[in-house]
């Protein structure tokens, strides 16, 4: 039984929200029962909404059979207690197999990822979210992001024609632009933050109205993740400043260092934490070593 969707929208409107990093074992296939005991501990540490087989969580390399596996383990662990929401993209075809697999074991939404590569004109794209939205009766959030960005007047046309967009996840990081999409849609969608690393952009969104956002960081630190949106919504300057200045600069010029390290990372310090999920597969890779001791002082300095 899938949670309401006034209950979907409040959890994505205040709370913080993450999404784990996908378990593979040693020769790189999915891994069941790490996968399992990480859906565990996020619910253990206070997430708001849990967003799996997302890009953290490596969809772009999951086939269709390794998704059903994750969104049936996530949903059944889950139970109810917080929203579960799946991903999904690609040709519109996959997109339509991947919503029903999710919807089919439970899942309470769907955040639609856009289009495979090429150059899309916001029409088009339009009509792209809209086939997917309109083959199922499930939540969807559209990932305002890559080639599948919209404007304002259009993202206000795709809500308009489907009933079942509840939200907004903007990848961008453009606050004029995502100011002007949410003073001219208004309360129709909850809006969520969702650039890479996204607590660098919290003060930002949260001027704005964006409450919320989705923490990659929660997957290896998840009392600081929580800690620093608790400052941020509290109004708690000298906090915020102090995490960012201490840990998000440091750690975002170490993401920077090579294309792809925004889930890399993630996967590095959930190790360092001994809670490991496996290597990413290609086309990301994994740090170096040097890289890796480096997030590990980085990770102890601020524990």
């Amino acid at each position: 039984m899938t949670l309401s969707v006034e209950r979907i929208r409040a959890s994505l409107s205040d709370g913080l929200l993450s999404f784990p990093i996908t378990d593979f074992d040693e020769k790189g296939q999915f891994n069941p029962e790490t996968y399992k005991a990480r859906i565990e501990w996020f619910i253990e540490h206070d997430v708001s909404a849990v967003f799996v087989a997302g890009g953290t969580g490596e969809f772009f390399s999951l086939d269709l059979a390794e998704y059903k596996q994750i969104v049936k383990i996530a949903v059944e662990t889950v139970a109810g207690r917080v929203p579960v929401i799946a991903s999904a993209g690609r040709s519109v075809a996959e997109a339509k197999a991947f919503v029903l697999a999710a919807e089919e074991v439970g899942c309470d939404g769907i955040l639609l990822m856009p289009p495979f590569l090429t150059e899309c004109p916001e029409d088009g794209i339009i009509e792209y979210a809209s086939q997917i939205m309109q083959s199922s009766p499930i939540q969807f959030i559209y990932y305002n992001r890559g080639n599948g960005i919209l404007g304002a007047e259009n993202v206000k046309l795709l809500a308009a024609n489907n009933p079942n967009l509840i939200a907004l996840k903007d990848g961008v990081g453009n606050i004029a632009a995502l100011n002007d999409t949410i003073k001219t849609v208004g309360d129709r969608l909850v809006y969520i933050g969702g650039v890479p690393t996204a607590e660098i952009f919290a003060e930002a969104y949260l001027s704005i109205g964006v409450n919320t956002y989705s923490s990659a960081v929660f997957n290896f630190m998840p009392g600081m993740a929580n800690r620093f949106y608790k400052a941020l919504r509290e109004g708690n300057k000298a906090v915020v400043t102090s995490i960012i200045q201490d840990f998000f600069i440091p750690f975002c010029r170490l993401r920077d260092e090579k294309k792809g390290y925004a889930v890399s990372l993630i996967k590095s310090g959930a190790s360092a934490i001994g809670r490991s999920a496996g290597e990413v597969r290609a086309p990301l890779t994994m740090p170096t070593s040097e890289q890796e001791n480096r997030l590990k002082a980085l990770i102890d300095a601020n524990k």
